[in-house]
Formats: C-alpha cells, sequence, structure tokens
C-alpha cells in the first residue's frame, strides 16, 4: 500500500511540474523513444510558399538564381480537399526545398496559412501522434495526385502540413538544413514546445532566455530565443511580445549558405531586395530579403 501511495505521489509530482509555467526545458522530458518517429528527414520538409500565378516564373528564376538548385517541371492541380486549381512545383536547393504554390482559384480555407509541408512515414500514424501531443487537425487526411495529406496546428496557432507519397521519394541531403523560423508568445511557447518535441522526438539545442534584440529588429533589448532539432530538421522559436519592426516574424524560413556576401550579390543582381542589411549576432551573420511574390526569407551564415 506504502509503495501505490508513492507512486502515486510520484505521478502528481511529475504532472504538476510539466504543467508549471515557464518550465525550463531541463526539467521536461525530451519525448519518447526516437526510433519509434514518422519523420523521414530533413530534405523531405518543404517550406510552403504562395504566390500569384503572374509572379511564379520569376520567383523560380531569383530563387534558384540565389541558392542554385532545380525544379520539378511545373503542373496545374488540385492540392486541396475541396474543388481549386493551382500551379505547383518544387524547387530543390541544397540548403532548402520550396513547394512553390500560384493559385488561379480563391485559396480555400485554411491552406496558405500552413508554413511547412513535412514527409511522414505513415500520414494516419503521424495524425494520432500529433493529436495526443497536442495538435489540432485543422484538415483531415485527404487524397492528392501523389498521396495524401493533412493540415494540424500546434498550441500559438502554428499551421503545419504532413503529406506522405504513394512512390517513396529519394531526395539528396541538404549541404546546409535550413530553419523554421516561428514566432510565439511567452504564454504559448511551452505549450507549443512541450506538443512539438513530444511528436517530433527532437531536443532543445540552446535556450536563450537573453538573446539579443538586434535579432528581432530591436538593438538594446534581449528576448527568449529556443533552437530545436530533430529529425524533421531545424526549428527557431523566437518568443516576443509581439512588437516587432517589419518585416521581423514574416520570414518562415532560414536559409544557411557558405558566403551571405556572395549569396546577397546574387539576390540583388536578379532584384531581389534586401530588407534587412547583414548583422552579426550570436556566432552568425544574417540579412533578411523578400523574393519577387513576396515571400520573406532569412539568410545567414555561421561564423
Amino acid at each position: 500500500m506504502n509503495r501505490i501511495r508513492c507512486a502515486f505521489a510520484w505521478s502528481l509530482l511529475v504532472f504538476s511540474l510539466a504543467n508549471r509555467p515557464g518550465l525550463g526545458w531541463s526539467e521536461i522530458p525530451q519525448g519518447s523513444d526516437p526510433t519509434s518517429t514518422v519523420a523521414v528527414g530533413p530534405q523531405y520538409d518543404t517550406t510552403h510558399v504562395y504566390v500569384a500565378p503572374e509572379d511564379v516564373d520569376a520567383f523560380v528564376k531569383d530563387f534558384l538564381g540565389t541558392f542554385g538548385g532545380t525544379s520539378t517541371k511545373q503542373v496545374v492541380v488540385t492540392v486541396t480537399p475541396t474543388p481549386s486549381s493551382t500551379s505547383s512545383q518544387l524547387l530543390q536547393t541544397p540548403v532548402g526545398t520550396v513547394s512553390l504554390f500560384g493559385f488561379k482559384t480563391p485559396v480555400p480555407y485554411p491552406f496558405g496559412e500552413e508554413r511547412t509541408g513535412y514527409l511522414v512515414t505513415d500520414l494516419d500514424n503521424a495524425i494520432v501522434s500529433a493529436r495526443s501531443a497536442g495538435a489540432d487537425v485543422l484538415v483531415t487526411p485527404f487524397p492528392d495526385p501523389i498521396g495524401r495529406d493533412a493540415v494540424i496546428q500546434w498550441p500559438g496557432g502554428i499551421n503545419m502540413q504532413l503529406y506522405w507519397h504513394t512512390t517513396k521519394p529519394s531526395y539528396t541531403a541538404f549541404q546546409t538544413i535550413p530553419e523554421n523560423r516561428v514566432y510565439l508568445s511567452p504564454v504559448r511557447v511551452d505549450d507549443f514546445l512541450r506538443s512539438f518535441l513530444a511528436f517530433s522526438h527532437g531536443k532543445v539545442v540552446s535556450d536563450d532566455p537573453h538573446a539579443p534584440g538586434i535579432e528581432i529588429g530591436r538593438s538594446g533589448d534581449t528576448f527568449r530565443r529556443v533552437r530545436v532539432e530533430s529529425l524533421f530538421g531545424r526549428l527557431t522559436v523566437l518568443v516576443t511580445d509581439g512588437h516587432l519592426p517589419y518585416p521581423y516574424g514574416r520570414e518562415q524560413t532560414g536559409y544557411e549558405v557558405s558566403s551571405l556576401t556572395d549569396t546577397l550579390a546574387k539576390a540583388e543582381s536578379l532584384g531581389v531586395r534586401i530588407l534587412v542589411q547583414p548583422y552579426s549576432s550570436s556566432g552568425r551573420t544574417a540579412a533578411i530579403v523578400e523574393f519577387p511574390g513576396g515571400y520573406v526569407a532569412e539568410i545567414h551564415e555561421m561564423r
């Protein structure tokens, strides 16, 4: 009986710790058995970019001209569970992949609000895993021309698409792994991290409560920055009060390059706009740019 009481008391203690606001991540289990993950690999995870049809070709030219790589053949398809029409192509570069959409019809809700697409080994199991980790399912699984898809939402309102291919794809590994850049409030960040870590079986590689404010356009201030790594790739969580100067918070992805100077020179020669000039902070030099169609991205070089 004493053993049962002790076990019950320990369970209550674990529950109270896991639900305590502002809990330090060294105190929370970093996921379970990593062999059970539904992830495939970072090179199969894409940033979803939606541009007007008239901007598609310009975006392709400038994005590939900046980072290198190739595009799949452009096709016109329905990629939603309700009637719609969009051009679709995959831009594969050594530093990140983009799923590019140029909708010719109005975009059905909630498509266009998901930031990334994650390839999973089994979509149904991935949905079960995401829900058990605390995600909502905004769009239940549906067929697309090459597989099945669903859209989920993490605490804090972060939308992601999960997808599965009928024919198993084989993509070259990235030279450098891009980072998914997520902006969250202090109120929801711990819930997001707890859920995403449980789903991805990832780990927190750094949690800086006083990261330099220059990284969010507020020199002289500090903010909390959390970096996460998993088989899905890299994810950087920027915890702010939402008082962000443009374009911070608009960039979905950060791309690591070997030479920021050379990359920006290529981008500028193509007409890509530099929104934030290069600055140095926390072991990297970074800039923020805008591609045709309005896609905003961070580019950085590690020092």
